[in-house]
């Protein structure tokens, strides 16, 4: 198992040092940072963060491998038959926050569990997937997003992609607001029934997917003409973002639980955010359009069921 772990190091360290080479050439002037930390308790990462950069006002892409004598309780919560067992965890994610709002927010995360004890078989497995936060979303933005997952998917089997998809959707889900975070993506966890050679294969092609995904959308969008008026609703939408991340997402509680370095796990948040009382946009607006007709959980590819495309005037 352990040759297994050093081959997923390697991948994983590989594809972050892809997204931040594709993303800080997107940017055109912003560099990362790298951070190397270690934690006591066993392992650390490698944290690389882009800020204020021409087109992205902050991305973050994390490498991580940290160890334990014992999983903590964000993950035995879902596993409890993993109690008492020591663990490995390996992942890259990312998150990245557009300067110009008709730019989404992104994020993209892989990761690799292993969990043992003695006398007893390893328990592994993998999981991640992609999703799409815009402020200012196009229906042919949204649809080449999951075109673009249902391409990475479909050497899988033809059900991978609307089985990942509807967990995503159920994933990122804010319960209090009642509301989609996104426009959704792929999600999946405890990935080991496909076998490991499969199943790493899979994790890769979703590593490497993302950034050309993305990069499609941005580079339509990065030089549009925006104003007061859109930069504050992207404010009061990264609000919804930041209320997701602390309060219901998994990788947050597992890392701040497990003693991972707290700047890293919360370079996820936006650099600048905004909330306002009780504000609700006005009918018929793109901004009202945005939670009316695009944050609802959708075949995004049944082009008949496509709402008629927002207008960004």
């Amino acid at each position: 198992m352990h040759d297994r772990l050093k081959r997923v190091r390697r991948a994983f360290l590989e594809i972050q040092q892809a997204i931040c080479t594709g993303l800080e050439q997107e940017d055109g002037s912003g560099t990362f940072d790298e951070d190397r930390w270690s934690r006591p308790e066993g392992g650390g990462g490698r944290s690389r963060v882009l800020t204020e950069g021409g087109v992205f006002e902050q991305a973050g892409v994390n490498y991580s491998r940290v160890s334990g004598t014992h999983l903590p309780a964000s993950a035995t919560a879902h596993r409890p038959e993993l109690a008492g067992r020591s663990f490995q965890a390996i992942g890259v994610s990312l998150v990245v926050h557009p300067r110009n709002p008709y730019v989404p927010t992104t994020h993209c995360n892989i990761r690799f569990f292993l969990a043992e004890k003695p006398g007893a078989e390893p328990v592994w497995w993998f999981g991640g997937g992609f999703d799409l936060t815009p402020y200012y979303a196009v229906p042919e933005d949204v649809i080449s997003w999951h075109q673009a997952a249902r391409d990475i998917c479909v050497p899988y089997g033809e059900d991978v992609y609307p089985r990942y998809k509807q967990w995503c959707d159920e994933y990122f889900y804010l319960p209090h607001r009642q509301e989609q975070r996104g426009v959704g993506g792929l999600f999946f966890d405890d990935l080991n029934e496909w076998g490991f050679e499969r199943s790493f294969e899979f994790v890769r092609a979703i590593g490497n997917g993302f950034l050309p995904a993305y990069q499609a959308i941005v580079q339509g969008r990065k030089t549009m003409p925006y104003g007061e008026r859109e930069r504050d609703f992207q404010l009061y939408r990264r609000g919804r973002y930041v209320e997701f991340n602390l309060i219901y997402d998994r990788g947050t509680l597992f890392g701040l639980q497990s003693g991972g370095r707290v700047a890293s796990i919360l370079m996820s948040l936006p650099p600048l955010v905004k909330w306002g009382y009780d504000w609700q946009p006005e009918p018929g607006t793109p901004e009202a359009q945005l939670g009316s007709e695009f944050l609802q959980r959708r075949d995004w590819l049944a082009t008949a069921k496509v709402p008629p495309e927002t207008s960004l005037e």
